[in-house]
């Protein structure tokens, strides 16, 4: 089964930042949902026909994972300096039985970055985790660092990550499959090519 979670809840808003209202977040969502409408993820071995589509387990947001913030001067927690902040704003996930009673997890992760008030547009790149495991089992914790682009004169963009191809071994039983910002170490997310808005 497809499964979808609203993620809204963990995008902490900003005070003081203008065009971060619901009219400017429209279209969160619908892209991630577009990564998984082209059908199930196969092994290379299984035909369409052998592969089944299975009930996942819910996406945990890792502790601490749902929102990286960046500030100036060392003022964190302060709202005027606040430079950047990156939000989980949508999870999808999606599991594909196999005939050797393995199973493919294909996991989708959206989120939005966003501009503080002591911040600049331009590039950023989100560390992003995805993890599928039993107690301490780990069959994938993979890491990348996905490129989102705030235009000059915009407040926020946003940014989809999605990691494919893992598999859970047959007779595995129960697992959990957990996401989240940031690296080990928690590293944030790093600007580049920062520019004023205009």
């Amino acid at each position: 089964m497809r499964s979808w979670t609203n993620r809204g809840a963990l995008a902490i808003g900003l005070l003081g930042l203008s065009g971060a209202g619901p009219a400017s977040a429209q279209g969160i969502g619908e892209t991630l949902r577009n990564f998984f409408s082209g059908g199930a993820t196969e092994a290379p071995a299984a035909s369409p026909s052998a592969a089944v589509v299975m009930d996942c387990p819910r996406i945990d947001i890792m502790e601490g994972g749902a929102a990286l913030r960046t500030y100036a001067g060392g003022r964190t927690g302060n709202p005027e300096s606040l430079r950047s902040q990156v939000t989980i704003a949508n999870v999808a996930r999606e599991c594909i039985g196999q005939p050797d009673g393995s199973i493919v997890v294909k996991v989708g992760v959206e989120g939005r970055a966003l501009i503080g008030p002591a911040g600049a547009a331009g590039r950023f790149d989100v560390p992003v985790r995805v993890v599928v495991k039993q107690g301490s089992r780990t069959f994938a914790n993979r890491a990348r660092r996905v490129a989102v682009t705030v235009p000059a004169g915009e407040a926020q963009a946003s940014f989809v990550a999605v990691e494919e191809g893992i598999v859970v071994p047959p007779g595995t039983g129960d697992f959990d499959i957990e996401v989240g910002l940031g690296g080990a170490g928690g590293a944030p997310a790093k600007a580049q090519r920062g520019r004023q808005r205009g």
